[in-house]
């Protein structure tokens, strides 16, 4: 939602009532996660009071607003966007690579990867060439969109033992991100397309000695088996850092270790960058 520099209470009222809608909380119940009253929570989403910055701020926080999110939220209410957005080859940024090119290393040679807010691929480790092996030359070059990548039917795709449910899960996921990211929403549509020859799920519902969700991909005659981590940087503050995600997969038997110790032993891999 574009918002002028010369915000209103109305529209940041608008806005704070969205989030608050978005996050099924009631007035009363963002007033008390907030220490405020809920009369005050009443007037600032009809405009009948106007936030002071650090309220805006406050609120974004109990609100769970993504930080991309509250520099509307700030310009909506008349004041100065709080959060910058650097690139990532902005020198400043050299400090958060090397932090995570040095998980990547630590990980080998089980496959990681780091994306940014767009599910672009920033940099793997030698183990995700694993997960890439036999994908249209395309889907490779850069900049390599990882839900492309994993749903396209030229790229991981026929090769995921259980691509119905991962699937319904990366979809699940990116629906929900693109609700409040309108950036999000072409690439959603285009997922959206994919054939899928496997059942969707539209619950998640596990079966008696369910732990995760495993990722499971055939490579030859095996499937291997891995479950994955997310990762995110604690204290971000600038936008492109607040949206990394550092994504780890392990071994969930000893027949996928072998065989990603083995792979990345026979073909040395490289890096994706």
């Amino acid at each position: 939602m574009a918002v002028s520099e010369r915000g209103t209470p109305s529209q940041v009222g608008s806005l704070l009532r969205e989030w608050r809608e978005r996050r099924r909380l009631s007035q009363v119940d963002l007033a008390n996660q907030a220490g405020v009253s809920a009369r005050h929570i009443s007037f600032l989403e009809t405009g009948r009071a106007k936030p002071s910055r650090a309220m805006v701020l406050r609120l974004a926080e109990q609100l769970d607003v993504p930080m991309r999110d509250r520099n509307p939220l700030l310009l909506a209410a008349g004041y100065a966007p709080a959060y910058e957005q650097k690139t990532l080859a902005d020198p400043a940024m050299g400090p958060v690579l090397d932090a995570v090119r040095q998980v990547l290393r630590g990980h080998d040679p089980n496959p990681a990867l780091v994306v940014d807010g767009e599910w672009n691929l920033v940099e793997a480790n030698r183990g995700f060439a694993l997960f890439t092996e036999g994908c249209a030359p395309e889907l490779l070059e850069p900049p390599i969109n990882v839900l492309r990548l994993v749903l396209h039917p030229k790229g991981m795709a026929p090769g995921v033992a259980n691509l119905g449910v991962w699937r319904a899960k990366l979809l699940g996921r990116l629906r929900r991100r693109a609700a409040s990211d309108p950036r999000l929403r072409p690439l959603y549509e285009e997922l959206l397309e994919y054939p899928c020859d496997q059942e969707e799920p539209e619950v998640d519902l596990p079966v008696a000695g369910d732990i995760c969700i495993p990722f499971q991909l055939r490579r030859g005659d095996q499937v291997l088996s891995f479950f994955g981590t997310l990762a995110t940087f604690g204290t971000p503050r600038d936008i492109t850092v607040a949206e990394l995600i550092i994504e780890s997969f392990f071994p969930a038997d000893a027949i996928t270790a072998e065989a990603v110790r083995a792979y990345v032993s026979t073909t040395g891999a490289g890096n994706f960058s």
